[in-house]
C-alpha cells in the first residue's frame, strides 16, 4: 500500500546525513564535554560547530544559543526565567490565545505563582493585534511572548512589529520557533526579539534537543541546577549525539531554505485549492501569510478522528483539530480561539507537508480525499438533518 506522510508538523524523519553526521558521537567521539582530555575536548568542538550552524541560520551570536532537551523545556525556560528574574519589575506577561501548550501552561502555572496574565485574542485568520498588545501593556508589564508561527493553522505573526513594540516599551519579548526554524527566514536582530526556542525534530533533526536564543545581556538564570553546563545556564550533562545532529539539520536548512520553501509552497497551494473544492469545507489560518507546509481544513459534518482513521487505511499520515484526553473528546483551543463552534474545530483536518513529498502525492490525497469525505457525509446524522 501507498504510505504518504503528511504530519511533519508533528515531527520529521532524520535527514540522511543528519543521521551520518550523528553516528561517530555515539561509537568513536563519545567523550564529556566538560572532560579536559582530547575525548573531551573533540565534542566540545563538535558543540561550537552546532552551536555556530544554528546562529548563523537565526542571526545571532554562537554564544547566545543554549540547548536545551527540546522546545518545552525552551520555552519554559524563557518564559519562567524572565518572571522570576524581573519580579522586582513587574508581574504582567502578555501572550495569546493560541500558543502551543508549552507556552500556555506555563503562563498558566505562573498565575498559580501571582503572575497576571493577558491572553491576547486573535483574528478569524489567527493574527494577534498589534494595535491590542499595545494597549494591553502596561507599567507592570516584563514579558511578551508570541509564536511565530502557529502549529495548527499557520498563520505567521507580524513578529517584526510585535518585536519593535516591545523594544519601544523596554518589555522582554520571546517567540517559539518550533515550527518556522529552517522553513522561513528568521533574523534575531531585524526581528527584535530577546528569547527564542526551538526544535530540532520540527526540521529534520533528531528528537530531544532543542535550544533557547537568550539575546547578550537578557536577565535570567537556570531553570535546571546542576553543573556549570552551557555558560551555566542549563545543568546536565550534554547530549553531544543530539546536538551534533541539530547543527547538521540548521546547516542543511539554510542550504535548501529558498528552494525547497518554493517547492512546499506550490504543493502546498495545490493541495489547498484542490480542497476547497470539496463542498461545506474552508481553509483555517491566511490564505498565503502562513507555512509553506501547512494547509489546515475543516469540514461539515464530519469528525476529524473518523478522517484520520479512514486516510490512514489509504496510507495518507495526517492529524486533526480535536484530542482524546481522559475520555472527553475537546476542540482545539486554537479552532475555537479563531471563532469556530466545537463541531466544526472537531472537523477539522491538518495537512503538513515536508521537503520530500511529491506533486503525485499531492493528487492522490485530491483523489482520495473528496471520496472519504462523501462517505463519511453519507453515514453522519448531522449531515442528514442539514
Amino acid at each position: 500500500m501507498k504510505r504518504i506522510y503528511l504530519d511533519h508538523g508533528a515531527t520529521t524523519p532524520v535527514d540522511k546525513e543528519v543521521t551520518k553526521t550523528m553516528l561517530p558521537y555515539f561509537t568513536e567521539k563519545y567523550g564529556n564535554v566538560s572532560s579536559l582530555h582530547s575525548f573531551g575536548r573533540e565534542a566540545m568542538e563538535a558543540i561550537d560547530k552546532a552551536r555556530e550552524h544554528i546562529a548563523k541560520l537565526i542571526n545571532a551570536e554562537p554564544k547566545e544559543i543554549i540547548f536545551t532537551s527540546g522546545g518545552t523545556e525552551a520555552d519554559n525556560m524563557a518564559i519562567k526565567e524572565i518572571a522570576f528574574n524581573n519580579r522586582e519589575k513587574g508581574n504582567h506577561i502578555i501572550t495569546s490565545k493560541i500558543e502551543h501548550p508549552a507556552v500556555e501552561n506555563t503562563c498558566k502555572f505562573l498565575e498559580k505563582m501571582g503572575f497576571k496574565i493577558t491572553y491576547l485574542a486573535v483574528d478569524k485568520e489567527g493574527f494577534v493585534s498589534t494595535e491590542e498588545l499595545e494597549k494591553t501593556i502596561t507599567k507592570e508589564t516584563i514579558l511578551v511572548s508570541i509564536m511565530h508561527a502557529n502549529n495548527e493553522i499557520g498563520t505567521i505573526q507580524p513578529i517584526e512589529e510585535i518585536g519593535k513594540t516591545c523594544k519601544e516599551n523596554n518589555i522582554y519579548f520571546h517567540t517559539d520557533t518550533v515550527q518556522t526554524v529552517g522553513k522561513v527566514p528568521i533574523d534575531v536582530k531585524k526581528m527584535n526579539v530577546d528569547l527564542l526556542s526551538s526544535s530540532a525534530h520540527k526540521l529534520y533533526g533528531p528528537k530531544g534537543v532543542g535550544f533557547l536564543f537568550v539575546r547578550e545581556g537578557t536577565k535570567i538564570s537556570s531553570l535546571i541546577h546542576g553543573g556549570n553546563h552551557e555558560n551555566g545556564l542549563r545543568a546536565g550533562t550534554e547530549n553531544v549525539t543530539g546536538i551534533v545532529g541539530f547543527g547538521k539539520a540548521c546547516e542543511l536548512a539554510m542550504e535548501r531554505m529558498n528552494k525547497k520553501t518554493t517547492h512546499l509552497t506550490n504543493l502546498r497551494d495545490k493541495l489547498i485549492k484542490g480542497v476547497l473544492e470539496i463542498e461545506d469545507c474552508w481553509l483555517n489560518g491566511h490564505q498565503t501569510k502562513r507555512l509553506p507546509g501547512n494547509a489546515n481544513f475543516s469540514f461539515k459534518y464530519i469528525e476529524g478522528e473518523s478522517l484520520l482513521m479512514y486516510l490512514d487505511e489509504k496510507g495518507i499520515a495526517a492529524s486533526t483539530g480535536s484530542a482524546c484526553s481522559t475520555k472527553e473528546l475537546k476542540p482545539s483551543h486554537v479552532l475555537t480561539a479563531i471563532g469556530l463552534k466545537p463541531e466544526e474545530a472537531h472537523g477539522s483536518l491538518r495537512l503538513t507537508l515536508g521537503k520530500d513529498n511529491t506533486e503525485e502525492e499531492v493528487d492522490y490525497v485530491l483523489k482520495v480525499l473528496p471520496e472519504i469525505v462523501e462517505k463519511l457525509r453519507k453515514m453522519s446524522p448531522l449531515a442528514k438533518n442539514k
